[in-house]
């Protein structure tokens, strides 16, 4: 009878030094998923920034080129009205005087 409560005994101490082994792997386990889902989240903060970055430089590319655009149009047509104004400022003076005349 001893022999058998001697061999409980030594299952169990078994037993809870394997629960205790488990235990640890696991904490040692969870700790390197820790640092894996660490690192990970600094990697695609990174690269969300970089991705963010390029975006953002390219909207501003557009932009300045679109402004361009816009003030070159801009200078043509302010070119175009004076070219008009030039040549036919008389004729424009002419009409202006006939409908203050007219009143």
């Amino acid at each position: 009878m001893d022999s058998v409560i001697d061999k409980l005994t030594e299952i169990e101490v078994a037993a809870s030094a394997i629960v205790s082994h488990a235990e640890k792997e696991k904490e040692e386990l969870d700790r390197e998923f820790e640092e894996r889902r660490k690192e990970f989240d600094r990697e695609l903060e990174e690269k969300t920034n970089e991705k963010i970055k390029k975006i953002q430089e390219e909207l501003e590319r557009d932009k300045k080129a679109m402004l361009d655009g816009q003030e070159s149009a801009s200078s043509d047509l302010i070119m175009s009205l004076q070219d008009e104004y030039e040549t036919r400022h008389t004729e424009y003076a002419k009409e202006i005087l006939q409908r203050i005349t007219e009143v």
